[in-house]
């Protein structure tokens, strides 16, 4: 057996001896490293020379068991070192602990094609559970214009928006992954199975947790920290004061990374947290994928193009003409020198400003003098 087996091994047990990011076993894998510190606590024995219940503990793990079964389910385990592994993750070990969870995760129980170093450009997009029509709508066709470039949508497989946020990038035919807060071998919840077996056949469902295990409340937390980990930027589409949402805003924003909100009703219970992000000045207001994109892209990669209302013609005038423009009635038909009074300018001028303005289509000359056509009087 190699010393990379061991260690494998060693990360899978202690990976299962405590509950994911645990402050404690983090720095002492960091301090001793995994297979040092799993064979300490298997011997670790009590003033009464009795072992300790966590050698107990240990010794009651089968993570050479876990590993073939999880091989006959189609599911791996990732660790540091493997080619699979997402190094970005890594920048979670310098982050300050947040609600008792810190650190990178020992390692990733992963089912799916999709390899995991494959998503490095990629964006999370979390959420309300309980998501408006406005909502899902935002958060489907920002992930759906995100994925269309190539770009990984990665999500909590949650109900509301994070449902969203997988069907959008699906529907452009991308790639998308979802992060469990219990095994990858089960569905939670139970209604998102067939969202979530097909994104084990076709993308990736990732968890810190090894097959078999349940969902806790604790274990979204963890989970949070994952998908802030494993992408470039994350966007929050509806998220209430008390949104888990925030928790993985504040991982994004611990990692240094892009951290955007999407602006919904001032009325909207669903969107207080993420105007709060958007008023302190914590998140980017977006309001689709191409602002996205700008933000989390290389800079100059996807440069967003401002907004611009249909131009006219009076948008290509002179001030000059313009100014006479102005002057010149709608319906009943005035002469020149008219004109320069109310314009106020010189007659000169006017004549040869209202000859411009002519073959641009915008005055018409007839017997009793000028007035606008049609196309002048678009707003």
């Amino acid at each position: 057996m190699t010393a990379a087996h061991d260690e494998r091994l060693a990360r899978i047990a202690l990976g299962q001896l405590a509950e994911p990011g645990d402050v404690r076993i983090r720095h002492l894998v960091d301090e001793m490293g995994p297979a040092t510190l799993h064979d300490a606590l298997m011997n670790d024995r009590g003033p009464d020379g009795l072992l300790s219940d966590l050698a107990v503990r240990l010794a009651d793990l089968d993570p050479v068991g876990d590993l073939e079964r999880a091989r006959r389910l189609g599911i791996r385990y990732v660790v540091p070192g493997d080619d699979e592994w997402p190094v970005q993750v890594d920048d979670l070990g310098s982050c300050e602990v947040v609600q008792d969870r810190t650190g990178a995760p020992l390692g990733l129980w992963v089912k799916g094609p999709l390899r995991l170093d494959e998503i490095a450009d990629s964006v999370g997009v979390v959420g309300s559970r309980s998501a408006t029509t406005y909502g899902a709508e935002m958060a489907g066709g920002i992930s759906a214009e995100v994925a269309a470039t190539g770009t990984c949508v990665v999500s909590g497989a949650a109900f509301g928006i994070d449902q969203a946020a997988h069907r959008g990038a699906l529907s452009a035919g991308g790639r998308t992954v979802a992060v469990l807060a219990c095994g990858v071998d089960r569905a939670y919840p139970a209604a998102h199975a067939s969202l979530i077996d097909y994104l084990a056949e076709h993308g990736a469902v990732v968890s810190e947790l090894a097959p078999g295990c349940s969902p806790m409340r604790s274990r979204f937390l963890a989970r949070n920290r994952l998908i802030a980990g494993l992408t470039r930027g994350t966007v929050v589409v509806e998220a209430a004061v008390r949104s888990g949402a925030l928790n993985t805003a504040n991982w994004a924003t611990r990692l240094n990374r892009p951290l955007m909100a999407v602006p919904g009703p001032v009325t909207s219970a669903q969107s207080q947290g993420t105007h709060q992000l958007i008023r302190t000045g914590a998140a980017e207001l977006v309001t689709q994928g191409s602002e996205v994109l700008e933000l989390v892209k290389p800079a100059g990669e996807y440069l967003f193009e401002e907004p611009r209302g249909p131009e006219r013609r009076r948008d290509r005038l002179r001030s000059r003409e313009a100014q006479v423009l102005e002057a010149v009635p709608v319906v009943t038909p005035a002469g020149a020198a008219s004109i320069a009074r109310t314009a106020g300018i010189a007659l000169v001028d006017v004549a040869r400003a209202l000859c411009k303005l002519e073959s641009g289509g915008l005055v018409s000359r007839g017997l009793g003098g000028w007035t606008l056509t049609e196309a002048a009087r678009e707003r």
